[in-house]
């Protein structure tokens, strides 16, 4: 298992929201994250799968919506989502040249799926999100093929791993290792309990703008490594954000822009360089695949109390960028380049 820390751990402590019991997306329940890393000498990358529920999301659809911050990306599967409000596959993260190569073995991961449950398939809507990981990864070579997304498919846990794995081998944060991350709240309405997550393919930002914890520490890291990092914003940063709140495609599309937040809390500028995409979906109010009834009937959160999800999405957003950072080891890519993990700078992020 890779390497499992929390901010805590280093005195950082991300908003006053209580955290769920793994502080992952997957404490939204039925929800599971799977890794394949593919590591070699010349090739620091892999792909991550996001399953937002246990039976199969193709029959019993789920609420959801996606939003574009800044749009230097090669999403697939966006489009849909916003037309229909609806998620209908898992999700995959992946490096930027490997989008329709993951994209197809996902819609082979579903044909087979609904084969075997006796569903005909005639159309189906994967979403595949990506971040460029050519820095580390010899990224023209495309090295993740369908075996790689069946395999992280079969790696489909709770307990899923953080940092430099799956996607996030490859991937560079503020000018240090990135990954991925992960990090979910708790909120308590009309007498329930519910929970948001965010998982972060964290790829974006540069070291100069880096805060964490509202200090900047950015500068101090950089004269520590003696070097002169670019002012530039590049790489990208996707959020999947995944809860049990009974939200509509509309208010899941309201509360995910907030990851924005978290970001910005961090330093970043979200540069024209930048691809910073988000998706967001809820397992509340499944919507069926074929239906005898023409209305369908659900209960939806007043838009009056949505603050604390809002607030929920900016801390989890934020914890993740930071959980990818801390987890990820430090790497060196195909032609030499290294990037060190942030942990190496440890006693900077507590708090005087």
């Amino acid at each position: 298992m890779p390497t499992q820390l929390q901010c805590a751990d280093f005195g950082v402590r991300v908003g006053t929201m209580e955290r769920g019991p793994l502080n992952k997306l997957s404490d939204v329940p039925g929800v599971t994250v799977g890794h394949c890393t593919v590591d070699t000498n010349t090739h620091k990358t892999g792909v991550t799968v996001v399953l937002p529920c246990a039976d199969n999301p193709f029959v019993n659809k789920l609420p959801a919506a996606s939003y574009v911050l800044n749009g230097f990306g090669k999403t697939a599967g966006l489009v849909q989502i916003d037309e229909l409000g609806t998620l209908e596959t898992p999700i995959a993260l992946t490096n930027t040249l490997n989008v329709g190569l993951v994209h197809d073995a996902m819609v082979e991961y579903m044909a087979r799926r609904c084969e075997a449950e006796g569903i005909a398939l005639r159309s189906v809507n994967p979403v595949v999100a990506e971040c460029n990981d050519g820095g580390l990864n010899d990224i023209a070579h495309r090295a993740v093929r369908a075996e790689h997304v069946f395999a992280a498919f079969a790696d489909a846990r709770v307990d899923f791993g953080l940092g430099d794995v799956g996607a996030g081998k490859g991937m560079v944060c503020h000018g240090l290792k990135g990954g991925v991350g992960s990090a979910s709240r708790l909120l308590e309405l009309d007498g329930a309990r519910y929970t948001l997550g965010a998982l972060v393919l964290a790829n974006h930002g540069c070291l100069p703008d880096l805060r964490v914890g509202g200090r900047l520490v950015g500068p101090e890291i950089a004269a520590r490594l003696a070097r002169t990092e670019p002012a530039a914003d590049l790489g990208s940063c996707i959020v999947v954000m995944a809860t049990d709140l009974p939200l509509s495609s509309r208010q899941l599309g309201r509360v995910v822009r907030r990851a924005s937040v978290g970001l910005a809390r961090l330093g970043s500028c979200i540069g024209h360089g930048s691809g910073e995409v988000f998706i967001g979906f809820s397992t509340a109010n499944r919507v069926p695949h074929e239906s005898e009834r023409a209305v369908l009937a659900g209960n939806y959160l007043h838009e009056g109390s949505i603050d604390m999800a809002f607030r929920a999405m900016a801390e989890a957003a934020e914890e993740a960028v930071l959980s990818a950072m801390l987890c990820a080891d430090t790497v060196t890519g195909f032609d030499g380049g290294t990037k060190v993990t942030l942990r190496d700078f440890a006693a900077l992020l507590r708090a005087d």
